[in-house]
């Protein structure tokens, strides 16, 4: 097996190593393997390290089932040759603030809360840990203190390695998922965990670690944070974004949520004076429709566009025309798609749902409902939507 020199020096990020073998690989790229590497494959919920080895970019480092370690190289290196590597110390360092993070705040939740981490996943912009129960925002609120009070301690993390028989009398956070010889992560008295991850030598170097986010997640809870570099950029972010509705809005940071509350009251009570109106509007313009009605195929149609009306007023409409017998409604708003409804009087034969169907087979769109009310989105303008409806009707269309 190789030597994994960042299993005792993480702050290791040049090296030099012999090429063990180097295989042709998909894509045009290499797969390389070392008697020794700083690269950190894949593993435990860490992502893989970068860089570059010899002439190549490293674009991935996987550990296969039998413990090697093979890196997924973009130029090939000659076997038995002398190499030189260097990791991405930026991915690398933040790698190490986010898993050491972890490692601190799965033990504050545990020593805490008595909740465990069952799983961590470490993405590009936030890292996850999914714990064994439900935890209630005071909790995470006195587990994000706590881990933070250690961090600004500057506390040792120690890297040492034990046999399995000497790591069962140790008080591990969790059983360890491998076997043999074991590395193990020692947080000075806070948290010991079996791992082979990179990890900061010291706490101070996370800076600081804060949730983001938190869900109900499988009967638990799946935590959301950001350490370091990472805490830095989401607070620039949202910064921004607070910045930028105090400006909008015209109000202080703290008061941001109750005015979009009242903003939100007063859209709803808005919405609804408007399709109070709707409604009125529409019992007295259909009453003028009804009367210009005219007769196609058979039919008393009233077909019109009615520039500026969105869906559901025109629905409001088309139901008030046809709210006495006789008569078929075909009414289209504006905008593309353009809103379509059609409606019938309950003694009228026509099929308003396969009148839309050869609609929007013929004109492109969306929409559906039943014989007496169908609605939807037509891939072309009013005029063009009248016109075509008012060939279908004459010649029979309306199925």
């Amino acid at each position: 097996m190789p030597e994994r020199l960042y299993y005792t020096d993480s702050l290791l990020i040049s090296f030099d190593a012999t090429v063990r073998s180097c295989e042709p690989a998909d894509g045009g790229r290499f797969s390389v393997e070392l008697d020794s590497t700083a690269f950190y494959p894949t593993s435990g919920g860490q992502p893989f390290d970068t860089g570059r080895l010899g002439a190549g970019r490293v674009v991935d480092v996987v550990e296969t089932d039998d413990g090697r370690i093979v890196h997924v190289v973009d130029a090939p290196v000659s076997a038995g040759s002398a190499v030189h590597g260097d990791v991405d110390w930026t991915r690398r360092f933040d790698h190490m603030q986010q898993h050491t993070g972890q490692h601190m705040l799965s033990a504050a939740f545990d020593r805490l809360h008595g909740a465990r981490t069952l799983s961590f996943h470490l993405g590009a912009d936030s890292a996850t840990i999914d714990l064994s129960r439900e935890v209630t925002p005071a909790e995470i609120a006195e587990a994000e203190r706590d881990v933070n009070r250690v961090v600004w301690e500057d506390r040792l993390v120690h890297v040492r390695f034990a046999t399995e028989d000497e790591a069962s009398r140790l008080p591990l956070r969790k059983d360890p998922a491998r076997t043999g010889m074991l590395r193990l992560v020692e947080v000075a008295d806070y948290d010991l965990s079996a791992c082979g991850g990179t990890h900061v030598p010291r706490t101070g170097m996370i800076g600081i670690i804060a949730v983001s986010a938190w869900e109900r997640f499988k009967g638990g809870s799946r935590v959301s944070f950001v350490c370091g570099g990472r805490a830095l950029d989401t607070f620039d972010r949202l910064r921004d974004v607070v910045q930028g509705a105090t400006r909008s809005l015209s109000v202080a940071a703290a008061e941001i949520t109750p005015t979009i509350e009242r903003l939100r009251a007063d859209a709803k009570e808005q919405s609804r004076l408007v399709r109070q109106l709707q409604e009125e509007t529409a019992a007295h313009r259909a009453v003028a429709l009804r009367k210009n009605a005219e007769t196609i195929g058979g039919y008393r149609v009233v077909l019109r566009e009615e520039p500026g009306w969105d869906a559901a007023a025109l629905k409001t409409l088309a139901l008030a025309v046809v709210s006495e017998p006789g008569l078929v409604a075909i009414l289209v708003g504006s905008g593309r798609p353009v809103p379509a409804v059609m409606a019938r009087s309950s003694d009228v034969g026509f099929d308003a749902n396969a009148c839309m169907g050869r609609a929007t087979a013929s004109l492109g769109g969306r929409g559906g409902g039943r014989p007496e009310l169908a609605q939807g989105g037509l891939a072309a303008d009013g005029p063009q939507v009248l016109t075509f409806l008012r060939q279908a009707l004459g010649a029979g269309g309306n199925s």
